[in-house]
């Protein structure tokens, strides 16, 4: 897929046409329930029983693709201090038919467009993959208007706490889509680009319901992986005057990298796409996780972090491959 084909995936849902007679919204409720055991689920993750409220309003269809677009809000179960941002904003791709599909939850790069998101949910769902691509915190609709705050910034509470609710958030997700009718409850994965692949992981981790993990340009051992990395030195820095380091940081890094709970992946099935000339996540990212994570697939790209856009249409391939597998 060039990048002509790529942004005509996005710009397909810039808005709904305006011969589309829409159907009526949806609304309901589902139950997120945890596993019984959750020892291996560090507290800051774990979710106690609870019902949800859900609003489900269709937004455009894809004729060409025979997929349909929806708008999905819930509750978050965490309340941060901004009001939007407690809200879960997700866009749910969904095959024409009865199914039951596999369902896949799709996760964002740091500052896209996203663009990106809305080709990978479409490509999944016209293979028979059911896609939802969920707003992780203060991204989209969840960002105060006019704030500046973000999912990532130079202060490492504020970060690990929106992290925290993100993982939260896509662990209720999961359970949503895991009571959709046209859903196979029973094949349900996680994927994500770039930060995506981190949260994506993470949350793997936590949330057992998630058998299917893809991990494009991705990795753990996020503080060996950063450290000395010449893109993270001005943060490095800043946090050093403020009489920050690396073991502090590791100390507090722990609780959001893959890394520290990877061993959760072994009985997932896991995929790794990683580029061998990675600028942004250094490939021993890449290595550290797969190795934690029981070895298993991991396939490389020749190309740098931002070129790995030219293997877009053989990663497409393999991840509709590993999701759609029974």
């Amino acid at each position: 897929m060039d990048r002509l084909s790529l942004a005509l995936f996005g710009l397909a849902l810039v808005s709904p046409p305006a011969w589309a007679e829409a159907p009526p919204d949806q609304t309901g409720t589902f139950r997120f329930v945890p596993p019984e055991d959750q020892s291996n689920i560090p507290e800051r993750y774990r979710l106690d029983a609870r019902t949800f409220d859900y609003k489900l309003a269709f937004y455009t269809d894809l004729p060409a693709c025979d997929v349909n677009v929806y708008h999905l809000q819930f509750p978050s179960p965490v309340k941060s201090p901004h009001p939007e941002n407690n809200t879960v904003h997700a866009e749910y791709y969904r095959p024409e038919g009865k199914g039951p599909y596999p369902g896949v939850i799709v996760l964002d790069i740091t500052g896209g467009d996203q663009n990106l998101s809305r080709a990978i949910s479409t490509y999944l769902a016209q293979k028979g993959i059911a896609a939802l691509f969920v707003q992780m915190a203060y991204y989209g609709p969840r960002r105060p208007p006019g704030s500046r705050l973000r999912l990532l910034s130079m202060d490492l509470n504020q970060t690990t706490t929106a992290i925290r609710q993100t993982v939260l958030d896509l662990r209720c997700a999961g359970a949503w889509l895991q009571s959709r009718p046209e859903i196979d409850g029973n094949r349900l994965g996680i994927m994500g680009t770039s930060l995506g692949s981190l949260i994506a992981s993470l949350t793997a981790e936590m949330e057992p319901r998630f058998k299917r993990v893809g991990v494009l340009l991705g990795g753990g051992g996020l503080v060996d992986a950063f450290w000395d990395h010449p893109q993270a030195r001005p943060y490095r820095q800043a946090y050093e005057l403020l009489g920050g380091t690396k073991e502090r940081a590791a100390r507090t890094i722990a609780a959001v990298d893959p890394i520290t709970c990877a061993g959760n992946l072994k009985d997932r099935q896991l995929l790794i796409l990683a580029a061998k000339q990675d600028e942004v996540l250094p490939p021993q990212a890449a290595v550290a996780l797969w190795k934690a994570s029981g070895q298993q697939r991991i396939i490389w790209f020749d190309s740098t972090h931002y070129g790995a856009i030219v293997y877009l249409p053989a990663g497409l391939h393999y991840l509709a491959e590993h999701f759609g597998a029974k």
